[in-house]
C-alpha cells in the first residue's frame, strides 16, 4: 500500500452505515457486546478494583458515567479506566486471536463513557448506532494487530484498542475523515502499553488497557475542539508500525476487506477466566478425558506442543505461592487446576486456597511445554496436546482451533450460561430479573433509544 493507510481506515469508519453489516454480523456483535458487559460485571470483584476507584475518584470532577455494577459516579475519563480494568481483570473478555488483541475492553468501556455523558447531557445514543461505532472500532484495532508479522512487542489490547476506541467515538460524534485522523494522530500521541506487567502477572496490564481508553475519550475532545493531530500516525518516519511493532508490517491484506470482512465476526469467546493461550491445553485435556476416561491421578506426563508466541507469553515456570494474575498467564498451572477439579472458572484463581493448593501444583509439575516450528510470530494454533499415563499408554490430540475460536464457537446457550455464572461473580450479584433483562435489552439493542439504560440495568445499590 503506496498511501497513508489512515486514508482508508477513516473512510470505512466514516461511511460505513448500520445496513452495511451482515445480519450475522450484528448477532455477533451483540454476542459479544453481552459477553463484555458480563465480564466487566464480574471483575467488579477482581485484585484492586476498590482501591483504584477510591484512587481515580479524586482525578478531577465529574459524574459523567459509572463504575459498572457499583455505580460509583465519576468523570467519563475515569469511569472508562475502572471499566476497562473490570473487564480485562479476570482475563475473561474476549480476543481477535488473529490480531492477538482484546479489542472490547478498550472500545467498550471508551464508548459506553462516551454515551451515558452523552446521555446526561441531553443528547442519548441510540443502540444501532452504538452497535456501528462498537463494530467500527474493532475493525480499526484488528486490523492493525493483523498487519503485524513480527513478534508482538507491546501489549497490542491497550495499543491498538485506544486506536479502535477513538475511532469508535469519532463516528458517534459524527466526524469527518479529517476530524476522524485528528482523532487518531491525538491518540498515538498518548498511545502506551507494555508486556512487562504480563510478564510479572501485575495488575497494570489490565490499568494500561483503561489508560488508552482514556486517551481515546481525550483525544475525541480535543479533536471535537479544533486541535489538530498527527496524520501519518500509522506509517510515517515515527509511525505506529515501526515503533510499536518494528518494520516487519503488511497493511495491504488486512486494509483489503474494509467494508467486507467485519472482524467484530472473526472474535473468540474466552470459555475459561484464564490467558486465551492457555485454553488449548484445558481443551485438549478434557477432550482426550471424555475420549479414554482416565482420571488426574493415572498421568506420568501432559506435553503440550505449541506456537512460539504460546510458549512466549503463557510457557512460564509454575510458582508455589502465584498471585492471581501470574497464574492465569501460566500454561502449567491452569492445566493443573483443570486437573485437580474438572474445570477452570472465577474461584479457582481466587484466595491462598485455590492459587496454593498442593494438588494444583503437583499436577501442574508433570506438564511440560514444548515449542513448536511454527513460523508464524503471531499463530495460537495448533496446538497438540499428548498425555502419557502410568500405565505407559499414550493419548495425543491436536487442535486446529481451541474452543472458543469463531471456527469452534460457544454456542447461545453456553453464551447465556456464561452471562449468567458472571452476574453472581461481581462484588455485587445481579437478581435474575435484571440478568434477563440486560440479556433483552442487548438482544433488541437496535430499538434501544439510550444505551445508557444498559448501565441503569445492571447497578446493585450498596446495601
Amino acid at each position: 500500500m503506496t498511501e497513508n493507510p489512515v486514508d482508508p481506515l477513516v473512510t470505512h469508519v466514516a461511511g460505513a452505515g448500520y445496513a452495511d453489516m451482515p445480519a450475522a454480523v450484528v448477532e455477533k456483535a451483540k454476542t459479544f457486546l453481552l459477553d463484555t458487559l458480563g465480564v466487566g460485571i464480574a471483575g467488579s470483584s477482581g485484585a484492586g478494583v476498590e482501591a483504584l476507584i477510591a484512587t481515580v475518584s479524586g482525578w478531577g470532577q465529574g459524574t459523567g458515567a459509572r463504575v459498572w455494577l457499583t455505580g460509583e459516579r465519576l468523570p467519563a475519563h475515569s469511569a472508562a479506566i475502572v471499566n476497562a480494568y473490570q473487564i480485562h481483570c479476570l482475563e475473561y473478555d474476549c480476543v481477535h486471536e488473529g490480531a492477538v488483541v482484546h479489542p472490547l475492553a478498550t472500545i467498550l468501556s471508551a464508548l459506553m463513557a462516551h454515551a451515558e455523558r452523552r446521555s446526561a447531557a441531553g443528547r442519548p445514543v441510540g443502540g444501532r448506532d452504538f452497535l456501528l461505532a462498537l463494530a467500527l472500532g474493532v475493525d480499526v484495532a484488528a486490523v492493525l494487530g493483523m498487519a503485524a508479522r513480527g513478534r508482538i512487542r507491546f501489549f497490542r489490547p491497550a495499543t491498538a484498542g485506544g486506536f479502535g476506541a477513538a475511532a469508535a467515538i469519532g463516528r458517534l460524534e459524527g466526524f469527518d475523515a479529517v476530524q476522524l485522523k485528528d482523532t487518531l494522530g491525538i491518540l498515538y500521541g498518548q498511545t502506551s502499553g507494555t508486556l512487562q506487567p504480563h510478564a510479572e502477572g501485575s495488575m497494570v496490564l489490565g490499568l494500561q488497557i483503561g489508560f488508552n481508553a482514556r486517551a481515546a475519550l481525550c483525544a475525541a475532545d480535543l479533536a471535537a475542539a479544533g486541535v489538530r493531530g498527527p496524520h501519518d500516525v500509522l506509517t510515517g518516519p515515527h509511525g505506529y508500525f515501526r515503533l510499536y511493532e518494528g518494520d516487519d508490517f503488511d497493511t495491504g491484506p488486512a486494509w483489503s476487506g474494509l467494508g467486507r470482512d467485519w472482524q467484530v465476526g472473526q472474535l473468540s469467546h474466552k470459555p475459561f477466566p484464564s490467558g486465551r493461550l492457555t485454553h488449548g491445553v484445558v481443551d485438549g485435556l478434557g477432550r482426550l478425558i471424555a475420549e479414554h476416561g482416565f482420571a488426574a491421578a493415572d498421568i506420568a506426563e501432559v506435553v503440550c506442543r505449541v506456537p512460539p508466541l504460546v510458549d512466549r507469553l503463557v510457557g512460564r515456570p509454575d510458582l508455589p505461592e502465584p498471585a492471581a494474575n501470574y497464574a492465569k498467564l501460566c500454561l502449567t498451572f491452569v492445566a493443573g487446576a483443570f486437573l485437580a477439579r474438572g474445570r477452570v472458572d472465577v474461584p479457582d484463581f481466587r484466595g491462598e486456597a485455590a492459587l496454593n493448593d498442593p494438588l494444583v501444583h503437583s499436577l501442574a509439575a508433570k506438564v511440560r511445554v514444548e515449542r513448536d516450528d511454527n513460523p508464524d510470530e503471531n499463530a495460537l494454533d495448533p496446538q497438540t496436546i499428548q498425555v502419557t499415563l502410568s500405565s505407559g499408554a499414550r493419548h495425543e490430540v491436536t487442535l486446529p482451533r481451541t474452543f472458543g475460536h469463531p471456527e469452534a464457537p460457544l454456542s447461545r446457550a453456553q453464551n447465556l450460561e456464561k452471562f449468567r455464572r458472571c452476574a453472581g461473580y461481581g462484588r455485587r450479584s445481579l437478581d435474575a430479573e435484571q440478568v434477563d433483562r440486560l440479556i433483552a435489552m442487548v438482544d433488541d439493542i437496535e430499538h434501544l433509544e439510550d444505551v445508557g439504560s444498559l448501565v441503569d440495568t445492571m447497578m446493585v445499590p450498596a446495601l
